[in-house]
């Protein structure tokens, strides 16, 4: 077992295919979060504080696993902090309330609810400023002009058929999935690339409105990582898939 410390927030752990044999442990048993994977943390927790001076997670972590073809396995620790769980709880409080916005003061249909509410989240993931709908000037769904008759409609937004969402952890992904109602018919895949999970959410034959909720509450485990079509294809060349079909269902524990 080879301990490193990356920075003050993170610590990588090496695990030879011979240590994996010995602890009689394997990538599942991360993934599913098992007794023996938990023992085995706490091994490592115990070991880097000894070994470089790491001061373990006082509020949580990340976990990330790095598969080394015939080598073994590198476990990437790195503390999440209260600002750090905030930033996307504030995200989720925008959200909830830009719905209640649309939905009691514009009295708009759940469908167009969930085709802004997904634009919203794509816009947050660019870094851009979204403007809280319902404030002045805004022109939805539609605005008067200066003789106060209305002006021309708003353009319908385009409603996104898919989402990638970024999760740091398997943790966190099976945790998402276990929340989600069992009849929700969306198609999903799970992709990773550099220790990172991707999850490939697509409308599939639910509606827009469950879609959308889904969606949202993606937000609460993990991050939106794009919703258009290079960053798809760039995935599927670059990432590896891990499920191809009904990921969700079979992330279910």
């Amino acid at each position: 077992m080879k301990i490193e410390r990356v920075d003050e927030k993170t610590v990588k752990c090496f695990l030879s295919n011979e240590e994996l044999e010995e602890y009689d442990i394997s990538y599942k048993d991360f993934v599913t979060r098992s007794d023996k994977a938990r023992e085995i943390v706490e091994e490592i927790m115990a070991q880097a504080v000894e070994e470089v001076d790491y001061k373990p997670p006082q509020f949580a972590f990340d976990l990330q696993i790095m598969m080394l073809p015939d080598q073994g396995m590198i476990l990437t620790f790195t503390e999440r902090t209260p600002d750090d769980l905030r930033n996307g709880a504030n995200l989720m409080n925008y959200l909830r309330e830009m719905r209640r916005i649309l939905k009691e003061k514009l009295g708009l249909d759940g469908s167009t609810i969930a085709g802004l509410l997904a634009q919203a989240m794509m816009t947050a993931a660019a870094g851009q400023d979204v403007v809280e709908a319902g404030s002045t000037g805004q022109a939805l769904p539609e605005q008067q002009d200066g003789t106060g008759t209305p002006a021309q409609k708003e353009a319908e937004p385009q409603k996104p058929r898919f989402a990638i969402f970024r999760f740091d952890n398997m943790r966190n992904l099976c945790a998402y999935a276990g929340v989600l109602p069992r009849n929700l018919r969306v198609a999903s895949r799970l992709y990773q690339q550099d220790g990172t999970y991707y999850l490939y959410l697509e409308r599939g034959g639910a509606s827009y409105e469950r879609y959308s909720r889904a969606s949202i509450q993606a937000l609460e485990f993990g991050e939106l990582y794009a919703a258009t079509e290079d960053k798809a294809v760039y995935l599927e060349e670059h990432g590896e898939c891990l499920i191809g079909e009904k990921a969700l269902s079979r992330l279910r524990l």
